[in-house]
């Protein structure tokens, strides 16, 4: 049985009156799950009245896996190229990867890599230039390897956002974010940007007119007042600039990393942060599944917790994979997942517009 502050709280998210941070804290410390569930999906009724569920066919193309940032949580990073397994793709098999997507009606690639310390601007610009020739959204480079473009190659954010559009670049996608309270970052990724940084470079991309995801990797060696906290910064840049299309929460996993020592989040913690995400954003309208972590049954659950969209069909994923976890789900699957719970599934673009 929910306390009094607990149902006062959670009747204001339905009444469109904001929750604070205090109040998202006392949700994700004290409510009963099922709770959290009934006033998310009402919410997510609210936002999406007829029942569609999206998702995207598009592929995640690391172009290199050499990484300087050496983060305790990532099993993919080699450390130079001359360790084994070190690789930076070559345009044949850059080729190769973009027609399959294609033949498979595929709309964008999402295209990472690691902080590769031996890339100048002119390969990032040459690498988008090709990937146009293929005429293909192009949602790519998380906000850490941005700003170490514009580091390594003097210029402003905003400078390095304006060539990088003008090569190709279409979105950008909200990896790197991890946890965004500098304390937490300073441990798990110190080589890499600092919160502010992160929140700059989406901040000036937005104002650029570039849409870009938002996420947060959780369920390692952050409280759950640093989640709070993540979230809430995430929710004041997008009132500022309205420049988040979606916010995608995911569990870390320890297999194969430098945390492997970390107990793995539940399934139902994952749907706790999942369901208060929902509740907490009233600024972003769509919220993503994380099938890859989660798989087909619990992203399918998660549609009741809040969830709105099951994100790509990821043709390809290396990073999570690196991680011990390989589960894949195709197209057909994910439409059956949905309609099986009640959904339409829809295919969208990178801007969330529907392909009936």
């Amino acid at each position: 049985m929910k306390s009094k502050k607990i149902e006062k709280i959670l009747t204001k998210s339905l009444q469109n009156i904001r929750i604070d941070k205090e109040e998202a804290l006392e949700l994700l410390n004290e409510a009963e799950l099922l709770d959290l569930a009934h006033y998310a999906n009402e919410k997510r009724k609210a936002l999406h009245k007829k029942k569609i569920v999206t998702f995207v066919i598009d592929r995640n193309i690391n172009y290199t896996n050499i990484c300087k940032s050496g983060c305790l949580f990532c099993a993919f990073y080699k450390s130079n190229k001359e360790e084994k397994g070190a690789y930076l793709i070559s345009k044949e098999e850059l080729s190769k990867k973009i027609e399959e997507t294609k033949d498979l009606k595929g709309t964008q690639i999402l295209l990472q890599g690691g902080i590769n310390p031996d890339l100048d601007l002119d390969y990032y610009l040459n690498l988008l230039k090709f990937i146009k020739t293929f005429n293909i959204h192009i949602h790519g480079f998380s906000p850490p390897e941005i700003f170490s473009i514009s580091q390594k190659s003097n210029l402003t954010i905003s400078e390095t956002l304006e060539k990088l559009i003008d090569a190709g670049l279409g979105s950008i996608p909200g990896g790197g974010a991890e946890i965004l309270v500098d304390k937490i970052r300073e441990k798990i990724s110190p080589g890499k940007c600092n919160s502010q940084e992160w929140l700059n470079v989406m901040e000036e991309a937005h104002k650029l007119g570039l849409k870009t995801s938002a996420t947060m990797m959780f369920g390692h060696i952050e409280s759950n007042e640093d989640i709070i906290s993540h979230l809430d910064k995430l929710r004041n840049l997008q009132d500022k600039t309205g420049g988040f299309t979606a916010f995608i929460p995911w569990t870390f996993q320890p297999k194969n990393t430098k945390l492997d020592n970390v107990i793995k989040k539940s399934p139902l913690e994952y749907l706790r942060v999942l369901s208060i995400s929902r509740l907490f954003f009233d600024n972003i309208k769509n919220i993503q599944t994380s099938w890859v972590t989660q798989k087909d049954k619990i992203a399918q659950l998660s549609l009741f917790f809040g969830a709105n969209d099951f994100g790509s069909t990821m043709i390809e994923e290396n990073v999570v994979r690196s991680a011990g976890v390989s589960y894949m789900l195709p197209k057909e699957k994910i439409v059956s997942l949905i309609k099986e719970a009640g959904f339409k599934p829809v295919q969208r673009d990178c801007f969330y517009n529907l392909f009936e």
